[in-house]
């Protein structure tokens, strides 16, 4: 049987840090989903309207973050903002800015479609009806919103806990630092251990993404 390097994972605690640095890479994607979330929920309502001063605000938003890689956001804020205006700003901090910056702008523009594909007589049949417009945004447009974009959500933070590999280029320990680590430690004693390593750090982010298109699942049925 090939030498896999799995064993250089049992090695004192070489498993349990992937554990922590896949911990890491979840926690800077979780934190930044739900602010993405919350701002994003509002910022699509506010664009959902046709010529508002919040749809060419997104648009703009969407075109810096379409166009600028995180990788130069990134380094933007953590080099940058800290040098430029000389506050202390940590590499985790900066990673949740930067991933709470590019998920408000996907999710508000993912809110603003989702909204926007609603019939208007819907809308304006709730009107008549004397609802306030707080009303039928709270019992009219978003519960048919929220349907639509648990697929699209679930997408773009299965796109961050993948994008979040990146952080370790600003000194964030997460697990592909972890594993770099381990497998320097390593080199003489398991030469294959880049294999192994690598390859349960496959799996990890597997089974984390695939929890959570299980749980879109789960959702998308209780909503129906």
């Amino acid at each position: 049987m090939p030498d896999l390097g799995l064993e250089v994972l049992w090695k004192g605690k070489n498993f349990v840090r992937l554990l922590g640095g896949l911990w890491v890479a979840l926690r800077i994607s979780l934190i930044a989903a739900g602010i993405s979330v919350a701002a994003g929920i509002i910022l699509g309502i506010l664009a959902s309207r046709k010529h508002s001063v919040s749809s060419v605000i997104l648009r703009i938003w969407l075109g810096i973050i379409h166009i600028m890689p995180q990788m130069v956001l990134l380094f933007l804020m953590y080099f940058g903002t800290t040098r430029a205006f000389g506050w202390n700003l940590s590499g985790e901090t900066a990673a949740v800015i930067v991933f709470s910056l590019w998920g408000t702008a996907e999710m508000g523009d993912l809110v603003r479609g989702a909204v926007s594909s609603i019939p208007a007589i819907q809308r304006e049949s709730a009107e008549a009806l004397g609802l306030q417009p707080v009303q039928v945004y709270r019992w009219i447009i978003l519960p048919q919103a929220v349907r639509r974009l648990i697929p699209l959500s679930i997408n773009l933070i299965t796109r961050m806990v993948k994008t979040t590999s990146l952080v370790t280029l600003i000194g964030v320990v997460e697990i592909l630092k972890v594993a770099q680590q381990i497998i320097e430690a390593n080199r003489k004693a398991s030469p294959n251990a880049a294999f192994g390593v690598y390859l349960t750090i496959f799996v990890m982010y597997y089974l984390a993404c695939r929890l959570l298109s299980l749980a879109a699942k789960r959702l998308e049925k209780h909503w129906r």
